[in-house]
């Protein structure tokens, strides 16, 4: 696959890779349909599209990354219908098979979130929640019955956090893979705080990342064989 990067979108990191394998080798229906929410260049969803979903949509707030994913869909042969927008707003109403989302979650140094600029793709608040909240909160309204999400975090945001706040839209709610390794450089540097925080112990310079699925349950009413939506990711 060819990434093409564009200066101030951020180049596919290690945990972009984690949450494309875990989604990789749980398989993905050829019938199912895909949302990857802060696409960023686009990674994900020509991963995604690779293997072969009937549709994938991309969404990022940034006018950037958007023009550098719709280019790297070109580039690597694959339809991605790539939309502007903040988070779910750009495809209200639509439910998916699949929702792949590696949203900002570095713990933040101020409460404020930046409007513009690069650090948009990893700033999330003084606890790294800003988005993980709002994609586990609307994450239900658009899968569709049987439908899961996977998302990619660090362990500095809380697992239990993101476990629990899934289980409270009604989906099925596990961690998929976990890889520990040293902190990222952003968050490196702001060790201290993080620690002052209580998000960090003391001394402590690794983090885990963690890929967390969460599933709609089948409709009572569907055929013991599924649909595709309920084959999407197992």
């Amino acid at each position: 696959m060819r990434i093409v990067v564009f200066p101030g979108v951020l180049k596919p990191p290690a945990d972009c890779r984690l949450l494309a394998r875990a989604v990789a080798e749980r398989g993905l229906s050829r019938e199912a349909s895909a949302l990857d929410v802060f696409t960023g260049s686009g990674a994900l969803a020509l991963a995604v599209a690779a293997q072969g979903a009937r549709e994938v949509v991309a969404v990022d707030i940034s006018r950037r990354a958007v023009a550098n994913a719709r280019l790297n869909a070109i580039l690597n042969g694959v339809r991605v219908d790539v939309r502007r927008g903040d988070l779910f707003e750009p495809v209200a109403g639509r439910r998916f098979d699949l929702i792949v989302a590696n949203p900002p979650y570095v713990p933040s140094e101020a409460p404020e979130l930046p409007a513009s600029g690069p650090s948009r793709a990893w700033e999330a608040g003084v606890d790294g929640r800003a988005f993980l909240d709002r994609l586990c909160a609307g994450a239900t309204e658009h899968l569709a019955p049987g439908g899961s999400v996977a998302i990619v975090q660090s362990s500095l945001c809380g697992e239990e956090a993101t476990l629990t706040a899934l289980r409270r839209t009604g989906l099925e709610s596990r961690v998929i893979a976990r890889r520990r390794g040293p902190l990222g450089p952003i968050a490196a540097s702001r060790v201290e705080a993080l620690e002052r925080r209580g998000l960090l112990r003391p001394g402590e310079r690794e983090e885990e990342l963690l890929v967390i699925q969460g599933t709609r349950a089948r409709d009572r009413a569907q055929p013991a064989g599924g649909t595709p939506a309920a084959k999407a990711i197992a």
